[in-house]
């Protein structure tokens, strides 16, 4: 697993409906977070594999705590941001 980032950061790709979803409730909620897109970004959809048994799974919530959630729901996520 790589290090843990210095803010929330969601790995998505363009064309997932759950992604979308997510993202509105972050902004509705106004919890930042960084993008990134497992299909451009070098390395991204190896870690995604890496925390979710081999899977591209998306989206997955990488915490500045180092844990990870994968397609959680909003109310998950909040209370693991505490």
């Amino acid at each position: 697993m790589s290090a843990a980032p210095a803010t929330l950061t969601m790995y998505s790709t363009s064309w997932c409906g759950f992604c979308f979803s997510l993202k509105n409730q972050l902004k509705r909620e106004g919890i930042e977070y960084v993008e990134v897109d497992i299909e451009r970004t070098p390395g991204a959809a190896d870690f995604v594999m890496s925390v979710n048994g081999g899977n591209q799974t998306v989206p997955t919530l990488h915490f500045p705590n180092g844990e990870t959630l994968t397609n959680p729901s909003i109310a998950q996520v909040k209370s693991q941001l505490g």
